[in-house]
């Protein structure tokens, strides 16, 4: 017996699922979900069957054919990382039933009270399963390696919609005993409900599991797209104009990397407690809305969802040891897109951006440097623990050292084949490394392979990107320390994308003075895009410039994107002598926390308990 995924209980000797048929029961007033989940295992299996596990109750396993209740074990010591296992007991059966039921901690799901929505109206509830929370939700082989199709009916209440990351097939009544068992079939069918039927063609793996239940509204904004939110006409409307490009970059997707496989590529701006940016759930991606910037360049993020489509959502990472095949890979198709529909330069400033980013993290990891490996070894870590930028811009500098080898051209043809080759797959390090060898002969004797995916820190052949206007921004960003500030003119034409470049290269210890004059300037504390908002608290954290400390207070209250939670609570609690600060994050997050995604919460939870 091996296991198949550091961060997994199943078993490379048993037979994966390959179906799951799902009913599920939202009780708004106790945040769970009671779930019959009817598993299709690949081949007829006897002897133990070892699913993941996290928060769930579990009470039943049933032979979907016979009836007959089949043994089943929870493990009664919950993993750190892993959860708990349960392992059932089979005699040549493929097809099983389980009944259970989420914790209201459920680590995948965020629970909103209305007034914690847009609305202040009705409940939300929404998932993030990404990277091993699937498992929180039902029982599972929640491993990128397991690619399942399934099909789900959701019993809500009637005043609300769901979406889900899968085909949308009906909204009608509920019938009486097709919960599966799921609750009591006098729930199911009561008065007031109604279920949401979705299916998913393709094979997906777990963590692309997603859905969202709330009131919720949409606008069209191309033939393959509507935008989702909350039914608040002034949020939906500027994400429509914000998002009205997204036909153009699938077109453009198309061409670069392939036929787009989903069919639809729908978006769902969710609250402002989502963790991440954005989610690339196929069909649904998901996203915060601190990605509307009433200019168009959130459309970024949407790119980098999109790419996913192909790298990532087709071919996946066998598990998180290679996430830089899902995130490098799709950096890469983001930049290529960006830089078809937005033009080159814009693309250089996202490589800028990127690069600053990439050097940020060799201090961050200089303690824990195998994370700054390409290929890592994640065995008993948590791969929330250890998220960041390494993945995406390690992996898109090893891409971007083979284009600068091949040439453009050799390198676009390398790309269509490597995706037709292995859609449908998730594959590791070494599948990846092989392909290229067979298909771009003598790149290892060009290129130290080794180097790139197994090595420490930063290969010497990585590049910073170099333009006029990403060189002028730096060498400003230079200049700011021996008291120069940029000028009106300097700064006429740059969005948040350029401020965001200037405020990471600025210095790391700049006077509080000369930081005050520079916001008095040009306001970059009230910025409206939290690039820039966030890249500026941190300079005035770092330069204990506690007049802005009501602003780091408003926006550490306001959003739960945990790529402004880290360096904000990082900044503040980091480093000797910051009693006064470190009292300032525990009570602000005492007060924000019920506001975060279990996700987020964790996240910082695990930054209090390293430095404090």
């Amino acid at each position: 017996m091996a296991p198949i995924d550091p961060h997994s209980y199943a078993d490379s000797s048993h037979p994966l699922t390959t179906h799951i048929s799902l009913s599920f029961y939202f009780d708004f007033p106790s945040s769970t979900i009671a779930s019959s989940a009817l598993l299709s295992l690949s081949a007829p299996h006897s002897g133990p069957l070892t699913l993941d596990t996290r928060s769930l109750s579990i009470s039943a396993v049933i032979d979907s054919v016979t009836g007959a209740p089949l043994p089943f074990t929870l493990s009664s010591s919950p993993d750190a990382v892993l959860g708990q296992s349960l392992t059932l007991t089979l005699s040549n059966q493929s097809k099983l039933l389980i009944l259970s039921t989420t914790a209201p901690s459920s680590s995948a799901l965020q629970w909103l009270s209305p007034p914690q929505t847009f609305n202040k109206s009705y409940p939300f509830v929404f998932t993030q399963c990404q990277a091993i929370h699937a498992r929180s939700i039902f029982p599972c082989q929640d491993t990128p390696a397991a690619r399942i199709k399934f099909a789900a009916k959701l019993n809500i209440p009637r005043y609300l919609s769901a979406v889900m990351a899968a085909k949308h097939v009906n909204r009608r009544d509920p019938a009486a005993g097709e919960c599966g068992g799921a609750c009591d079939d006098s729930l199911w069918c009561a008065e007031g409900r109604v279920v949401e039927e979705f299916v998913m063609e393709q094979p997906v793996p777990p963590y692309l599991f997603a859905f969202a239940v709330g009131e919720l509204g949409f606008r069209e904004v191309g033939p393959r797209t509507k935008v989702y939110s909350e039914a608040v006409p002034t949020v939906l409307d500027a994400a429509a104009r914000e998002f009205a490009g997204s036909e153009e970059m699938i077109k453009v997707g198309e061409a670069l990397f392939g036929p787009y496989e989903w069919e639809r590529f729908d978006l769902l701006v969710l609250p402002p407690s989502f963790p991440y940016g954005g989610m690339e759930n196929p069909r649904m991606t998901f996203l915060t809305p601190t990605v509307i910037k009433g200019d168009a360049t959130g459309a970024q993020v949407v790119a980098h969802e999109l790419a996913h489509s192909w790298t990532g959502n087709l071919i996946t990472n066998k598990n998180n040891d290679h996430f830089w095949l899902n995130e490098g890979f799709t950096t890469y198709a983001e930049r290529r897109i960006v830089e078809v529909v937005q033009g080159k330069e814009r693309a250089i400033l996202n490589i800028g951006i990127g690069w600053r980013g990439l050097v940020e993290q060799m201090e961050r990891f200089k303690d824990r440097m195998e994370f700054t490996k390409l290929r890592t070894n994640q065995q008993g870590v948590d791969p929330d623990d250890i998220y960041s930028d390494v993945p995406y811009e390690k992996g898109f500098q090893f891409l971007w050292r083979i284009e600068r080898q091949v040439g453009r051209p050799a390198f676009d043809e390398f790309l269509k084949k490597y995706i037709a080759n292995f859609k449908f797959q998730s594959i590791d390090t070494d599948m990846f490394l092989d392909f290229l060898k067979a298909n771009i002969p003598g790149i290892e004797d060009q290129i130290d392979l080794k180097v790139w995916t197994e090595g420490t820190g930063i290969p010497p052949d990585a590049m910073e990107p170099a333009s006029e206007i990403y060189t002028k921004i730096v060498l400003l960003a230079n200049e700011f320390k021996s008291g120069t500030m940029p000028n009106e003119d300097d700064v006429a034409q740059w969005g948040g994308q350029e401020w965001e470049l200037y405020l990471e290269n600025l210095p790391k210890s700049v006077e509080a003075s000369q930081l005050a004059a520079l916001d008095e300037r040009y306001r970059l504390a009230e910025s409206k895009d939290y690039e820039v908002k966030v890249a500026f608290l941190q300079h005035a954290i770092a330069s204990r410039c506690s007049s802005y400390y009501n602003e780091v207070e408003k926006t550490l209250k306001e959003v739960g994107r945990m790529k402004y939670l880290r360096p904000l609570y990082r900044a503040l609690v980091q480093g000797a002598g910051k009693e006064e600060e470190k009292m300032f994050a525990r009570r602000v997050f005492s007060e924000a926390c019920t506001g975060y995604h279990p996700i987020a919460k964790g996240v910082v939870e695990a930054i209090f308990a390293k430095y404090l």
